[in-house]
């Protein structure tokens, strides 16, 4: 069973940077197509960024390219996501997400992912 746990979220400030990290156990990282999503309080849970096994191909939803950075390392079976410029409607619980790379090369869809952590909280204070 793949397990996930995210760990980087806090209180910011508006224009701040913060990354957060998801380390993944009981799988195969390398293999694995790795995304995030997050949700507001509110509203549903919404497309972040993926990136696929090899690491390569980083999809990201369109209000976040070029503020936020998706990233892996393979050796130490960790995915990072890097924001900048956080906005108050960056708020959210983030949550990582991983998918059979054999099956997902790299998906905006959450139905598409099998294995989710528990969330971090990111709260940016304007």
């Amino acid at each position: 069973q793949v397990h996930l746990v995210e760990s980087g979220g806090t209180l910011v400030q508006a224009g701040d940077s913060l990354r957060l990290s998801c380390t993944v156990s009981g799988g195969t990282f390398s293999t694995l197509t790795m995304g995030w999503f997050r949700q507001a309080p509110g509203k549903d849970r919404e497309f972040v960024a993926c990136i696929s096994w090899i690491g390569d191909r980083p999809l990201y939803e369109h209000s976040m390219k070029g503020r936020f950075i998706i990233s892996r390392d393979n050796a130490n079976n960790t995915l990072y996501l890097q924001m900048n410029s956080l906005q108050s409607e960056d708020t959210a619980v983030y949550y990582c997400a991983a998918a059979s790379g054999a099956k997902v090369l790299v998906s905006p869809r959450a139905d598409e992912y099998d294995y989710w952590g528990q969330g971090t909280q990111v709260t940016v204070s304007s």
